[in-house]
Parts: structure tokens; C-alpha cells; sequence
């Protein structure tokens, strides 16, 4: 496979999970302290919110890539 055609599929991917979810969290540790023998530590959950035009712009790429990106 040419390296065009993977990232192809790959924008393409990432599109279509970007618009199944919308977005992603994760878990950051924010505050951390240790007292004697206890421990304490704050998370905090953030999450991150995929524009839809982002995602179908990526979906457009990848399809652009992969019927122009061959020879």
C-alpha cells in the first residue's frame, strides 16, 4: 500500500469516529499531596468536543486521497 492510501483511510476513520462520539475525555491529575502515611490526589475528567465539520472535512480528505492519489 502507498503511503498516500494509508493516510487516506486513516482521515477517513478518523471521521467517521469523530462523528459517531463527538469527542473524547481523558483523566488528568491535577493535585497531589502525601501526608505521612496518606495520600491524596484530585482528578479531574476533561473532555474534548470534535467539531463536526472537522470530522466530515477529514472524511472529504480521505476520499479525495484515495480516488486523486493514485498514479
Amino acid at each position: 500500500m502507498g503511503f498516500k492510501r494509508i493516510v487516506g483511510i486513516v482521515l477517513i476513520a478518523a471521521g467517521v469516529l469523530g462523528l459517531l462520539y463527538g469527542g473524547f475525555s481523558f483523566t488528568k491529575e491535577t493535585h497531589t499531596a502525601k501526608l505521612g502515611p496518606l495520600e491524596l490526589s484530585v482528578d479531574e475528567k476533561e473532555r474534548v468536543n470534535v467539531p463536526v465539520w472537522l470530522s466530515v472535512g477529514s472524511v472529504v480528505a480521505g476520499v479525495v486521497l484515495l480516488a486523486f492519489g493514485r498514479k
